[in-house]
């Protein structure tokens, strides 16, 4: 973390423009040259420029074929558009994004996309069909982490071009190469990140050895959104500028992600004028600037829960007795009520309340007498010892520590072992963890995607095609995921939604992920500012209407 100071502060806004020769306040080599300016004089963020505050040492490639953590899915949403979208109002409702109408066959299996036809590119090239179609035919033959969400309809590298197609310049035919899905499902899992539409013609200029410019994609944009990509600085920087030919023009000329890890230091940079929105201050925070009449809050529940996930690659954490224990063991009143009030509640099932078909029931507590029982019918009366990796941030560090205690309190002795969240996030995708503190954001808005993720685990092989959670911990059970493929196929949306529910309660009762809680996004906004919108999910957040005063 950066030092606060005047000198801290200065230097940040100089290094941006030094060596990037990029202002990002937009400056003059004048004022450059004047260091003994007083520090209130440069506090204020420069007209058409909008600074957020945010932990952005997730990211990890901006390519949205291989995008799959949260800060460059929200990014992406503000640089790509989709085919269809879910309503900014209503995220139950879909709509035409680049597609102005759509139509399903009688059979469920073809469906037709017929595109706007006004739609350009930041090079200024137009949008056709035949760009949607290189799109999502390049998901599926670099089949990179979120790849799944599009094969899992049974395209692969040999069938794809046959099935995803340009009928013509502004007409796309999608067809299913196995059998029917639920119809939501479809359109959800088309409107997630995965589905932006990047443009054909640069990408294919900037490919390299065959990747259809994935290497190229990864610091870089080439889409239609209100927003292109101008910088990225691992851990330090995001730098997104207008798309002089979108259709839908964002208000701010220039948006800047500022990676600020410590909520604390988020609030003062805020109330410095530093920045001019704070994306993640914790509960402390939020009491402070309760009546504090210049800062607004924008709020919204998310489909992103925090759980701790228990690799069976480990013999201590194979049992189910020892999965009960860690559950009982935990006190989620206590974390919610102390560490994280306002900002995560608790929910301790895989839907979170912003999914439909979610179970809104927690029947774990804290109960050590029933946790140690549970552990000596595992057969580890004296308990054991483990690893738990934790994002080191807050609130995770909190919640870690809270574990830690927890856990002890049983007989489990967890050595913590902070890192950074890619750090985190690459050594669980490698099934490297033990113990793993980390949250879960849902891929598209639809309960397949949770109960796919944390249900579903049909090759636990190194080369299975399906590596996300539960594969991830090594986490099978072939009914769990029979019932999970079979619900995504049930066409009567009353009975899919009782199938997962029903899905939910077997796995409180035999999964190795205890369910802790489920995040409110807010973000605070500072004086003149407004506009934000916190989405559902992160790349359901829009930048376009942000206005400074």
């Amino acid at each position: 973390m950066r030092g606060l100071g005047k000198v801290a502060t200065i230097g940040f806004w100089e290094r941006g423009i030094v060596l990037t020769r990029r202002s990002l306040l937009a400056t003059s080599a004048a004022t450059l040259a004047a260091p003994s300016i007083p520090i209130e004089a440069r506090a204020a963020t420069p007209k058409g420029v909008a600074v957020m505050a945010k932990q952005i040492d997730d990211i990890v490639s901006f390519d949205p074929a291989e995008s799959y953590e949260f800060t460059n899915g929200e990014v992406d949403a503000n640089c790509y558009r989709r085919l269809i979208r879910p309503n900014r109002d209503d995220a139950t409702k879909i709509e035409g994004d680049l597609a102005e109408a759509w139509d399903i066959s009688m059979d469920g299996l073809t469906y037709r996309f017929k595109l706007r036809r006004n739609a350009q590119f930041d090079s200024g090239n137009p949008v056709t069909a035949h760009d949607a179609v290189f799109s999502l035919q390049r998901v599926v033959k670099l089949n990179k982490t979120p790849g799944f969400i599009i094969t899992q309809f049974g395209f692969n590298a040999d069938n794809v071009d046959a099935n995803i197609r340009a009928l013509d310049d502004y007409t796309l035919e999608m067809k299913l190469p196995n059998e029917a899905e639920a119809t939501s499902f479809v359109l959800y899992c088309l409107s997630a990140n995965v589905g932006s539409v990047v443009d054909m013609k640069t990408v294919i200029a900037n490919q390299a050895n065959g990747d259809l410019g994935n290497a190229w994609l990864k610091s870089r944009t080439a889409g239609a959104g209100a927003y292109k990509l101008t910088e990225w600085a691992a851990s330090d920087h995001v730098i997104i500028d207008a798309n002089p030919h979108a259709a839908e023009k964002g208000l701010m000329r220039r948006i800047v992600l500022r990676h600020v890890a410590d909520p604390a230091a988020q609030l003062l940079l805020l109330q410095k004028g530093d920045v001019d929105i704070a994306r993640e201050l914790g509960s402390d925070q939020l009491k402070t600037i309760a009546n504090d009449k210049d800062l607004t809050v924008a709020s919204a529940p998310q489909g992103t829960s925090m759980y701790l996930a228990m690799n069976q690659a480990m013999p201590e954490l194979q049992k189910q007795q020892v999965h009960q224990a860690i559950k009982w063991a935990i006190d989620y009143d206590a974390i919610a009520r102390n560490i994280t009030p306002g900002t995560w509640s608790v929910c301790q099932a895989f839907l979170p309340d912003a999914l439909p078909g979610a179970l809104k029931h927690n029947p774990f507590r804290r109960d050590v007498a029933k946790a140690k029982q549970l552990l000596a019918d595992a057969g580890h009366a004296d308990g054991f010892a483990v690893t738990m990796d934790y994002v080191s941030a807050s609130p995770h560090a909190e919640i870690a520590q809270a574990l830690q205690a927890d856990l002890a309190a049983v007989g489990i002795k967890a050595t913590l072992q902070p890192g950074e969240q890619k750090q985190v996030i690459t050594k669980t995708r490698a099934r490297q963890h033990q113990l793993a503190l980390l949250y879960w954001g849902t891929d598209y808005f639809d309960p397949n995607s949770n109960s796919q993720a944390w249900c579903e685990n049909p090759d636990d092989s190194d080369q299975s095609k399906l590596k996300i959670l539960a594969w991830r911990s090594h986490f099978v059970d072939k009914e769990l995921t029979g019932q999970s493929q079979a619900a995504v196929h049930e066409l009567d949306p009353a009975k899919r939604m009782a199938l997962y529910r029903s899905l939910q309660q077997a796995f409180m009762d035999r999964a190795p992920f205890a369910m802790l809680l489920q995040r409110n996004a807010v973000a605070v906004l500072g004086k003149g500012v407004s506009g934000f919108r916190v989405g559902p999910m992160p790349d359901y957040t829009r930048y376009t209407s942000i206005a400074k005063a």
